[in-house]
């Protein structure tokens, strides 16, 4: 069996859970890990049976309760490269300084080298005179994985300890297993298939999907400023396509963001409009999804009602595309899980 569930679509959250034979994957992780569980659950869905989570870009409704996650269940966390790069500075933002406070720094761990530097100088013979007997008998600082340093003090390192930067425990972007993919090079997580493709969107490198499962094709794009030429191929023969139907065009005119921020979602590395996703359905849909799922409403720029009647009368106007079951998924609560 096939399933397809939408825990969550808009602009304070997003994910989806996509089931094929035996695997089960999330698509984003944009709610606190304790919301997703409440969220599954409520769908009928297990969190412990997850296989992994894939990400679609880094921006926080997407990844918001993502390394918490990951790390509670023990599994992969799938990126490209550039957006897992991203993720991490997101996690992990540049202290920034004036150059009066840099220049501080700097005097300061240069009078720490040249006192550490002094401390050895300084250190009497019979320490040195020592140190040498202890290593002609033959003994070893104790513990494992024991090292002398420069100045003969041990440094022990425990076996097995993980070091660096990537630390368990002390670092936010610790994850329990990483998987890199390419846009536009097909894979497989388990018993599904897995093609992303680029999409127009102002993150590192966002992509869309399509999972394919026991001959099923399930289509996922949102976040993107326009439907390009490659998006409109990807999303052919789909039997379920979740598209987006961000903003209505005057409801964001008129509404109360900047200005600046109103460009940004208007522009073609922003978010899709009612109108827009009508056209396409109207004119470069193929007709062949036998769901089709509005998601990534804006709470304040759009009313489902609205997203609703653009997606209805781009349908009606082809006959042929009146089968096509409509479906809205919302911010508060997730859409009932679609079976193939």
């Amino acid at each position: 069996m096939v399933r397809f569930t939408v825990l969550a679509s808009g602009s304070r959250g997003n994910s989806t859970i996509v089931c094929g034979g035996q695997t089960r994957i999330l698509v984003d992780a944009g709610l606190s890990c304790r919301e997703l569980f409440r969220r599954m659950r409520l769908a009928g869905e297990d969190p412990g049976k997850l296989d992994a989570i894939i990400v679609t870009h880094e921006h926080q409704d997407h990844v918001n309760g993502l390394a918490v996650t990951a790390r509670k269940l023990g599994i992969p966390v799938y990126f490209t490269e550039a957006t897992h790069r991203a993720w991490m500075r997101w996690l992990s933002p540049r202290r920034r300084m004036t150059y009066a406070q840099w220049l501080e720094q700097c005097r300061q761990q240069n009078a720490a080298r040249r006192a550490e530097m002094q401390t050895i100088a300084d250190e009497p013979e019979a320490e040195a005179e020592d140190s040498l007997a202890d290593s002609e008998n033959g003994s070893q600082p104790d513990g494992p994985g024991a090292e002398l340093r420069a100045d003969g003090s041990a440094e022990t390192l425990s076996a097995g300890a993980p070091q660096g930067p990537r630390e368990k425990g002390k670092d936010p972007a610790w994850l329990p297993s990483i998987e890199y993919f390419h846009s536009g090079e097909p894979f497989a997580i388990g018993d599904i298939s897995v093609c992303p493709f680029t999409i127009s969107h102002d993150a590192a490198d966002p992509v869309g999907f399509v999972f394919a499962a026991e001959g099923v094709r399930m289509a996922l794009v949102t976040d993107l400023g326009y439907i390009s030429p490659n998006v409109k191929l990807q999303l052919k023969g789909a039997d379920l396509l979740l598209l987006e139907s961000n903003h209505d065009l005057d409801m964001l005119r008129d509404g109360p963001y900047p200005w600046a921020v109103k460009q940004r979602v208007l522009s073609r590395v922003g978010h899709l409009s009612n109108e827009a996703a009508a056209d396409f359905l109207e004119s470069a849909y193929d007709g062949n999804a036998t769901y089709i799922v509005l998601g990534h409403l804006s709470e304040n720029n759009n009313l489902p009602e609205l997203a609703r009647i653009s997606a209805e009368r781009a349908l009606s106007g082809r006959a042929s595309l009146l089968a096509n079951r409509l479906l809205l998924a919302l911010q508060h609560e997730p859409l009932a899980s679609i079976l193939f």
